[in-house]
């Protein structure tokens, strides 16, 4: 179960949460996921579309690992473009609902230089906690 923490008197964030608390489980680290058919490493076409895939493949892993998104209790999210990012913030709900409906673990973004594999746009790494 996981617990958001929001300080007293702080207004609540849109889509993310300042903290979330596991109450217990063991703790899972998702490799940071790229926004690729995970069985070909094909790159899928545009942010937008590597977003979803990337939230995807980060919820296929934790649910390998015995998990479900709502587990998730953080994300690091890594671009390439925060313009990018910026420009397709209203086009990125959807794809955030498919993969953790109304679920938002604490969420950090960068910008990167680049990323290891050069036609990734975003990565995106997680922690969960799963129950035991």
């Amino acid at each position: 179960m996981t617990t958001y923490i929001l300080p007293e008197g702080w207004k609540r964030p849109p889509g993310w949460s300042h903290g979330a608390l596991a109450e217990s489980g063991r703790t899972l680290a998702v490799a940071g996921q790229f926004g690729w058919d995970p069985q070909t490493f094909e790159f899928v076409d545009g942010f937008v579309a590597q977003w979803d895939a990337a939230l995807r493949n980060v919820v296929a892993v934790v649910e390998a690992a015995g998990g479900k998104a709502t587990d998730v209790i953080s994300l690091q999210v890594l671009v390439t473009d925060l313009a990018n990012y910026n420009e397709s913030r209203r086009e990125l709900g959807p794809g955030w609902g498919a993969a953790f409906g109304s679920h938002f673990p604490a969420i950090t973004l960068y910008q990167v230089g680049g990323l290891v594999e050069s036609k990734a746009l975003i990565e995106i790494e997680a922690l969960a906690v799963i129950a035991q």
